[in-house]
């Protein structure tokens, strides 16, 4: 049910790309409960006039260009503690895997309800059951 969009500058290689997707991911099946295999994500790479961050930092952080913006849609209703869990988990991950500074990992999530999405067919495949 998560739609994961994620955004890099354009000189990002497809080895991090590929690797920044891939931790997205296990952070939402084992930090968020996402189901298995439900994996949808968006990937764009922009110019350098196109990710746009405080030069001086905001809260404390600071930024370089190497800076990715994630931003996951799902379903509400998940605790502060999972968010905090997933966060970290995204952050941690990023790093591990591709030297991307934990400062430089952006994240934004929307709750949404079981009933915002559809998965093909033109289908309500969560309809409240009535």
């Amino acid at each position: 049910m998560p739609l994961a969009r994620i955004d890099v500058a354009a000189e990002t290689s497809l080895e991090t790309v590929a690797a920044i997707g891939d931790v997205v991911y296990d952070a939402m099946v084992n930090a968020a409960g996402v189901p298995e295999h439900d994996r949808f994500q968006v990937i764009n790479r922009h110019a350098k006039d196109e990710l746009v961050y405080p030069a001086d930092g905001y809260l404390g952080v600071t930024y370089t260009p190497k800076i990715v913006f994630i931003q996951i849609t799902w379903n509400a209703g998940r605790t502060i503690e999972v968010k905090k869990a997933f966060y970290k988990a995204v952050a941690d991950g990023i790093n591990a895997k591709t030297g991307i500074r934990k400062e430089d990992v952006w994240i934004s999530l929307i709750d949404v309800k079981r009933e915002d999405w559809s998965f093909g067919n033109g289908e309500m495949q969560y309809a409240p059951v009535e």
